[in-house]
């Protein structure tokens, strides 16, 4: 059996990384301060959620609602190009902790990438009831699972939730991270604009 050079898996962060945050968004669109907490702020994921969907209910507010603003939302400056040239290069999977009926409207604006994220329970009034997790640290586990099929995968994210997914890839990269978290996890080397990370994607397809 001949070895072969391994195919390459670029796992992408999708909030952050090629799409506003969108509960913050969320936030400023609906004049609803409370929604843009995030993990900064509560550290507790379960707890988190919980406190925004308790917020969602007291506003009443339905998919229909979210979906309008998410659909006034566009993705980052420079995503669509970037995704572009990336999926003409290698394989691409969007690994994020949001919600599929959430993204729903900007997944169009993307042409519909891979995403494996997360999704949610929702009644007939399409009022959000609670949300359901693919599985814990699910970034992690898809990175493993694609390098266990023999893929060399490259990792790129912003923040606590990707440092997993980061250490667990062949390469990982950061994209646009606090300062914060770059002195804590130094290792992974930073890119701020599009033309940077595709630069270091470049470089390491080159020396694979």
């Amino acid at each position: 059996m001949h070895s072969t050079k391994k195919m390459t898996v670029a796992c992408l962060d999708f909030e952050g990384v090629l799409i506003p945050e969108i509960w913050k968004g969320l936030a400023q669109l609906s004049n609803i301060e409370e929604l843009g907490l995030t993990t900064r702020d509560i550290a507790d994921y379960d707890e988190l959620m919980r406190y925004r969907l308790k917020i969602c209910d007291q506003f009443n507010l339905t998919l229909r609602d979210i979906h309008m603003v998410v659909e006034q939302m566009e993705p980052l400056e420079g995503a669509f190009e970037f995704l572009t040239w990336l999926r003409k290069r290698n394989e691409v999977i969007i690994l994020s902790d949001t919600f599929r009926e959430f993204v729903e409207p900007l997944l169009y604006k993307l042409q519909y990438p891979t995403v494996f994220c997360h999704s949610l329970k929702l009644n007939e009034d399409l009022r959000i009831v609670d949300y359901c997790l693919r599985q814990k640290d699910q970034k992690r586990h898809a990175v493993k699972a694609l390098r266990n099929l023999n893929y060399h995968i490259v990792a790129v994210g912003d923040s606590y939730n990707d440092i997993s997914m980061l250490q667990e890839a062949d390469q990982g990269i950061f994209f646009r991270p606090t300062k914060k978290i770059t002195q804590e996890y130094p290792d992974f080397p930073v890119t701020h604009e599009y033309l940077e990370l595709e630069n270091i994607l470049e470089e390491i397809a080159n020396n694979a």
